[in-house]
This record gives structure tokens, sequence and C-alpha cells, in this order.
């Protein structure tokens, strides 16, 4: 048998008509079983977490064999940050059509917030977090998981640099880097006290920002009307 190896990372653009993603060279077969094997992981992170998915478990929830798990990804960590890779390139397509779609910064920032409840909901973050705990003691899944929090910063400091132009905000009072990462330091608070059964203040504290931009979108309107 040909020996294990680790599929390259596909790029985004590379999708064919499924929506899958498509690799030079790789079968039409050989997508459907990692599709299948990702799927089946992702289902797994959900109800039981990374400590209690065995290669065994795994494969007898997609239905395959489960030395084809070590033959497509090479290992189990492989796998598992695969899933969380392509769960984020969902999300973050998701957020990069909403910030890129007309309307006021106000309206986004709303929309951004009834997304912490979905992602909630779909277990995006509980992957987030299980795989971010698999990474603080192996420097290799830590540096995976860096990459996917830079790719999320960089759709926020792209959607935070545009609203503070469109609000007229001081930089020198507000850095962009500072304000990305407030923003970017809340959410995962937010996320991760609500994994814990922990709200308490979150929606004073989301009801305080609401206001803050309120009175930013009045006052924007205002400048307009007397230019």
């Amino acid at each position: 048998m040909q020996a294990p190896r680790k599929p390259p990372r596909r790029s985004a653009s590379q999708r064919n008509n499924n929506g899958q993603r498509q690799r030079a060279g790789v079968t039409p077969a050989r997508e459907d079983v990692e599709r299948q094997f990702l799927d089946a992981a992702e289902r797994l992170l959900l109800r039981v977490g990374y400590a209690g998915i065995t290669t065994r478990k795994l494969a007898e929830e997609a239905g395959l064999n489960h030395g084809l798990v070590h033959y497509y990804f090479g290992s189990m960590q492989e796998l598992l940050l695969q899933v969380l890779e392509r769960f984020t390139d969902r999300l973050i397509e998701r957020q990069e059509e909403m910030y890129a779609a007309p309307g006021p910064f106000l309206d986004k920032w709303r929309a951004a917030m009834r997304y912490l409840d979905e992602d909630e909901e779909s277990g995006y973050s509980k992957v987030w977090y299980e795989l971010q705990a698999m990474g603080w003691n192996d420097p290799e899944i830590r540096k995976r998981v860096a990459n996917v929090d830079r790719a999320w910063f960089k759709v926020i400091t792209k959607a935070l640099d545009k609203a503070m132009d469109e609000y007229g905000l001081d930089r020198t009072q507000f850095p962009l880097e500072a304000v990305v990462t407030l923003v970017g330091t809340f959410n995962e608070g937010i996320t991760l006290q609500r994994l814990s059964g922990i709200r308490s203040g979150h929606s004073a504290l989301l009801k305080a920002i609401d206001r803050w931009l309120e009175e930013l979108e009045i006052r924007k309107r205002q400048r307009k009307r007397t230019q």
C-alpha cells in the first residue's frame, strides 16, 4: 500500500459545482471519502469533543474503513484541523459577504452579533475551542490554529477600517490595531463564557455598544445633511 500522505491545503477558490474544493490529481471518489470523514468528525466534535474521538469511532460514524483515516489524512490531528479550517472558511465567506453588502456599519455589527448566537448553535464555537485546547501542548497544532485566528482578524480589520472612516473616528484616539484587538478579544471572551454557561452582563454590554454605534450613525447622518 502507498505510504500515507497529508493532503495539501486547499484554496477556497477551488470549488466544484457542489461547493466542494477540487485538488489537482485527486479523484471525485477520494474527495467524497474525505468529505465523509470531515463531516463525521464535525459531528463527533460536537457530541463528544476531540478527546472522545478515536479512529475506529470516526470510521464507524462515517461508515468507512478505519484504515482510510491515516491513509488519506496522515493523522487524526490533521483531519481535525481540516475540520476547523473547513468550518472557518464557510464562516469567513459569510462574514465577508455581510461586510461587503451595502448599508451602514451599524446594521452589519448587529448582524455580526446575531452570528454569535448562530455560531454557538451550529457548534462552531465548541469546535474552535476544542481544537485550541489541542494546540496548548502541541506547537504544530498551535501554529495552524493561529493561522485560523489570523484569517478572522483579517476580516475584522478590513471591516473596522471602513467603519472608522464611515463614522469619522479619530485614529489617534482609536488606533485601528487596538480597536481590532479589542473587538476580537471581546468576541472570544463572550464565546468562551457562553460555552461555560456564563452569560452575566453580556446583554448589558451588547446594548451599550449598540447605543454608542447608534450615536455614531446619527452624527454621521447629521454631518451629511450639513455638507
